[in-house]
């Protein structure tokens, strides 16, 4: 049985409506996710880099193109963005955002070898951040990780707007 009344749009749908049709506490909590990681202890351009490495490490079309544009429209560089992939070994990222995005590869990947985040890959980060920008990654981490299963189970349609990326 469908729960989804899906509507072919442009060749795209989306597996399900949008949630806000059965839960509008899931744009509260979007909004609250979102002020919480735009507190100024970090940069903007350093949340949405982490959040394009996470789409691109679980595999998320929806994610990669979102975050994609977003950084794209607020003018960072094809090099940079598409060096998000590699960034172990590209010459585009500060050591700072270097070890946001191996927190996210960290929190993401599996470490067969031991502890995901470990005291040493902690005090890098220490190095670069104070602790309300530590818990402000921490956060943005935990915000991207929250709608993983949303694009990877609903399947919003990828490139649409917020609001305009579900099939009714």
């Amino acid at each position: 049985m469908t729960t989804s009344k899906a509507i072919e749009q442009d060749g795209l749908r989306s597996r399900l409506p949008d949630p806000m049709r059965f839960f509008t506490e899931v744009g509260t909590l979007a909004g609250a996710m979102n002020k919480a990681t735009r507190n100024g202890a970090i940069p903007q351009t350093t949340i949405t880099l982490m959040h394009l490495r996470a789409g691109q490490i679980v595999g998320s079309t929806y994610h990669t193109l979102r975050h994609t544009g977003v950084l794209r429209e607020s003018g960072e560089s094809e090099e940079r963005i598409t060096a998000v992939a590699s960034w172990r070994d590209a010459p585009y990222f500060t050591d700072a955002e270097r070890v946001a995005l191996e927190l996210v590869d960290a929190v993401l990947l599996p470490n067969p070898s031991g502890e995901r985040v470990g005291d040493d890959l902690y005090a890098r980060a220490a190095a670069h951040y104070d602790e309300k920008a530590l818990w402000t990654l921490t956060l943005a981490i935990a915000q991207v990780c929250f709608f993983i299963p949303v694009a990877l189970i609903a399947k919003p349609i990828p490139g649409r707007p917020l609001g305009q990326n579900y099939s009714d």
